[in-house]
């Protein structure tokens, strides 16, 4: 049957693009709606928070576009992209990039619930409403940190991969630079590359695809790792890895059980924390970044007396890595708690303050940004930087003028209220994830079907940093637009990995999917 798309002339002038826009906005009022009103909170959050507002990591990704190097704590993609920026001298057009990101990811949502899957309009716009509505997204848009372009990149991995039932070469090789660029913009991009391989394995997708996916990953991911190598002399990613896994083991590394022998593991001792473990701090975070009493005791001391330049180096590095598998390995069920623990403070019903207040200030659309006394607003902290520079000197460069966060009235009022009442709790994300369990549980025939893929990448979303390094708000919310997406999938009746429902399509439908 012809459709009415193959049978009507294409306008190419103004007025009929003008026009096709309308048509399209018309047929998809319910989402239009929704993400007008998503682009109106953002543009009310750039009025009220401009021109960007700061996390402790934010600094160095503007050092690293200043002075492009290859970093030591963490990859270099989000600040690759502030590099392309930079000419412009506008954390504002930083910021409103990531809220275009943000309603990008709504966008690939809805289409993939919509077009691919069938979904009711409505349903497929409830699935992309945490993205457009959530206080602490938005929030988190308006910082200058790389977890929105993360989101997106994870987000359209997974869209491209259930969009192609048979996925072509070509089409393999985008998802593969796609996933390069998810790994070089957050190491736990690594994992994901890990679990859409194993899932094309498991589809019988074949080798042909497959392979296009891992090598146009690994060019740019290799690449990167011989230019770390050049400054570092060690072909990785980061010198990181192995100091966040001890932050993570040190809350319950008792060395009195690891058994490291005091002639041979000399490095192990000195790692050792004399803290009483009943003592220890309860956030991890503080024993990678705490500077103790500075008298060589106290909690946080162990790595902080190493001297900062110092303490991300490859030797520092592989000792904290061998630390912390010891104490894993001697104390496997101190380890399974702290996950555990961790994990499910994704699901609690309102936001206790954790890891420590300064961080959980920073998440809130009121923090410790406020104007002072004089009512100017606070300058940012004068810390070095790895490249010698200092935090606010070279956020100044970058801005070329003030680019501390300065709160206006109305705007950043609305968005206060605001926040107080328009989140995702995570008993409710808990609730989606149960969805999509059963979704995979029912399709266990066809190891999960569709819905496997975003609901394992959403636990792994939440699971990774409570194993590897501790739980945080930020890290919640790139699981969130998955877990919707596997819950949608799993709630649609009839929908099956081969094929859905038959039905008859009118013309106006099938022009519709044709957009």
């Amino acid at each position: 049957m012809v459709s009415v798309a193959e049978i009507t002339p294409v306008d190419h002038s103004a007025p009929g693009r003008t026009a096709r826009v309308l048509s399209m906005v018309r047929r998809h009022r319910v989402f239009a709606a929704a993400f007008g009103v998503g682009a109106v909170l953002r543009l009310i959050t750039m009025l009220g928070y401009g021109p960007a507002m700061w996390f402790n990591d934010s600094y160095e990704y503007v050092s690293v576009a200043l002075h492009p190097r290859p970093h030591p704590i963490r990859p270099d993609g989000y600040s690759f992209w502030l590099l392309l920026l930079k000419p412009f001298h506008s954390f504002t057009l930083a910021i409103f990039t990531q809220h275009l990101m943000g309603l990008a990811t709504a966008c690939l949502i809805y289409a993939l619930l919509r077009i691919k899957f069938r979904l009711p309009k409505w349903g497929a716009t409830l699935a992309a409403a945490p993205m457009l509505f959530d206080a602490y997204q938005i929030q988190l848009e308006q910082m200058v940190m790389s977890d929105t372009m993360f989101t997106l990149l994870v987000v359209g991995v997974i869209t491209l991969v259930l969009w192609k039932r048979r996925l072509s070469w070509q089409a393999g090789a985008v998802v593969g630079l796609l996933l390069a660029l998810t790994w070089l913009t957050r190491s736990i991009g690594l994992p994901i590359l890990a679990l859409v391989v194993l899932y094309l394995l498991v589809k019988r997708t074949g080798w042909r695809p497959i392979t296009a996916v891992i090598t146009a990953s690994m060019i740019p991911v290799l690449a990167y790792m011989g230019w770390f190598a050049s400054a570092y002399g060690k072909f990785a990613m980061t010198n990181s890895d192995g100091l966040i896994l001890y932050m993570r083991t040190s809350i319950f590394a008792d060395c009195n059980k690891m058994h490291i022998d005091k002639y041979k593991e000399v490095q192990l001792l000195l790692l050792c924390i004399n803290d009483p473990i009943s003592e220890r701090k309860e956030y991890a975070q503080w024993y990678l970044w705490g500077q103790g009493n500075g008298d060589g005791t106290g909690t946080g001391e162990v790595l902080h007396r190493w001297g900062a330049n110092k303490k991300f180096t490859e030797i520092t590095n592989d000792a904290a890595s061998a630390f912390a598998t010891r104490a894993i390995l001697s104390q496997p069920g101190d380890y399974l708690r702290v996950v555990t623990r961790d994990f499910f403070r994704s699901f609690h019903w309102s936001r206790p303050r954790f890891p420590d207040p300064s961080t959980y200030s920073m998440y809130e659309f009121k923090p410790w940004y406020d104007p002072d006394e004089s009512g100017q607003p606070k300058r940012l902290p004068k810390w070095p930087s790895y490249q010698g520079g200092r935090t606010d000197t070279d956020a100044f460069s970058y801005e070329q003028g003030p680019p501390e966060t300065r709160i206006v009235s109305p705007w950043a009022e609305i968005m206060q209220g605001y926040q107080q009442v328009f989140y995702l709790r995570g008993i409710m994300l808990g609730g989606i994830l149960l969805i999509g369990l059963y979704g995979v549980v029912v399709r266990w025939r066809k190891f999960g079907g569709p819905v496997v893929l975003p609901w394992l990448g959403s636990v792994g979303l939440l699971l990774a940093p409570a194993a590897t390094a501790e739980f945080d708000y930020r890290y919640v919310l790139p699981a969130i637009p998955l877990a919707c997406v596997a819950a949608a999938i799993t709630l649609r009746k009839g929908v099956t990995w081969a094929r859905w429902s038959p039905r008859r399509t009118s013309a106006s439908e099938t022009t519709t999917l044709r957009v």
